[in-house]
């Protein structure tokens, strides 16, 4: 299955507009836009892995222990994207997740955390 994405409140619109701009087929919907604005973590987790979604986000502190939280548990998770903050990468970042989409399946991130380093 082809990957497909969540981003939370803390990815830049402009990352989603760069990715849709690309690529029109790509599944991102975003939290600031699809009505889960304000969402807690653990119920975005919850309903990426019921969607089968990785979620792309900047939070490298609550997202990323929630993630590992759900791990621990052994409650299903679709993977995990955590963007660097710096807006001076976004070309890199939109490259790194056309790649991510167009060269590997959705059941590939299954319980992965993935830091993209770019500055």
């Amino acid at each position: 299955m082809t990957v497909r994405f969540l981003t939370d409140e803390d990815v830049d619109i402009d990352v989603v507009a760069g990715l849709r701009l690309r690529e029109a087929t790509i599944d991102i919907p975003d939290v600031k836009s699809s009505g889960l604005r304000r969402r807690s973590d653990p119920y975005l987790l919850e309903l990426a892995a019921l969607e089968q979604r990785v979620v792309i986000t900047c939070d490298r502190g609550t997202m990323k222990k929630h993630y590992v939280d759900r791990l621990k548990r052994g409650k299903p998770t679709s993977g995990l994207i955590i963007l660097p903050q710096q807006e001076a990468a976004l070309g890199q970042i939109i490259e790194s997740l056309l790649m991510v989409w167009s060269a590997s399946t959705g059941e590939e991130w299954s319980g992965q955390i993935v830091y993209l380093p770019f500055r």
